[in-house]
């Protein structure tokens, strides 16, 4: 919100600190990140000095599911693609809802799996079978879907939860990924790149039907933190 625009940020699960320094510039805030890689912590405080946000922007390792800050520390957290990775998503977002500042804003955008039908207990068996193949390729936990974060989002006691499915605007980055692969040099370099990395590709062909299937989604979930009231 550029009206009320963040003087303190959290990036959870940064990667290398794009996100961060783009809002650490847009906002001339102070943002830092976290993640579970020392490479990409050391590689964002580079990337932060040689574009001059190292007063900034900062990053470091630390767990999503014990962050090393005080509560109520920033007004906005901010997780980009790092949801599905957590194997405890009620800790994950009780985490994030702690170190949020009262009257601060969460965004969360992450992978999930489509919502439930009323009535529906769970995933097919053929959809599951679908999750099962990209979590062994991609080292991934149980997924969830954007109803569960909101769901746990009210329990933590967050108000304005607001959600949109941004699966339209992804998918074709999967298509144009495999597209650019399917040509005599990228099948050579794959079949020499071992194992795990010929995985991967498979798991992308996995993802790309998720997504045709409508069993994968790419969500975005925002609310705030409620304010706390004052003592008359």
């Amino acid at each position: 919100d550029d009206k009320n625009p963040p003087k303190s940020v959290v990036d959870v699960g940064c990667g290398i600190g794009g996100s961060s320094r783009h809002i650490a510039k847009k906002y001339d805030c102070k943002a830092q990140g976290i993640t579970l890689s020392p490479y990409q912590a050391n590689r964002g405080n580079e990337l932060a000095k040689e574009q001059g946000v190292s007063d900034k922007a900062s990053f470091q390792v630390a767990d999503a599911l014990n962050m090393p800050f005080d509560d109520s520390s920033f007004d906005l957290v901010w997780s980009l693609e790092s949801g599905e990775h957590m194997p405890d998503k009620t800790k994950f977002v009780n985490e994030l809802m702690r170190v949020a500042a009262p009257g601060g804003r969460v965004i969360i955008v992450t992978w999930c799996h489509r919502d439930l039908e009323l009535g529906e207990p769970s995933l097919s068996k053929k959809e599951e079978k679908i999750l099962a193949k990209i979590n062994r390729a991609y080292y991934l936990p149980k997924w969830c879907s954007v109803d569960d974060y909101c769901k746990l989002l009210e329990k933590e006691g967050a108000v304005d939860i607001k959600r949109e499915d941004w699966s339209y605007i992804i998918a074709p980055f999967w298509k144009a990924v495999i597209k650019s692969s399917l040509n005599l040099k990228s099948v050579v370099g794959l079949l020499k790149s071992g194992f795990s990395t010929i995985r991967g590709a498979y798991a992308m062909l996995l993802m790309l039907k998720g997504f045709d299937t409508g069993v994968i989604k790419f969500g975005l979930i925002t609310c705030t933190k409620k304010m706390e009231k004052k003592e008359e």
